[in-house]
């Protein structure tokens, strides 16, 4: 991800974060991907490695990987809601 476009993410998830519960920020931060969507990004990425992606796979990964994306700065600003929580 551009960082332009990460910072524009990070700016417009923030109200989202902001009304999140204790609970669901915990388990926001704690969101793990099933065995099932684990393998198949494994696969893609093994196969992207070796540059033997098919145009349909490359679609699919890229979409996998702007998700984690998203997840993650959501998981991030989860787990900093958490930590000021903590220190209040």
């Amino acid at each position: 991800m551009k960082k332009r476009d990460a910072s524009v993410l990070d700016r417009l998830l923030d109200p989202v974060v902001r009304i999140l519960t204790p609970e669901v920020a915990q388990r926001l931060a704690a969101l793990r991907f099933d065995r099932e969507a684990q393998s198949r990004i494994n696969e893609l990425a093994r196969k992207c490695n070796k540059g033997k992606l098919t145009d349909a796979e490359k679609s699919e990964y890229e979409s996998y990987v702007h998700t984690i994306d998203v997840i993650a700065i959501l998981q991030a600003k989860a787990r900093a809601l958490l930590k000021q929580s903590a220190a209040t």
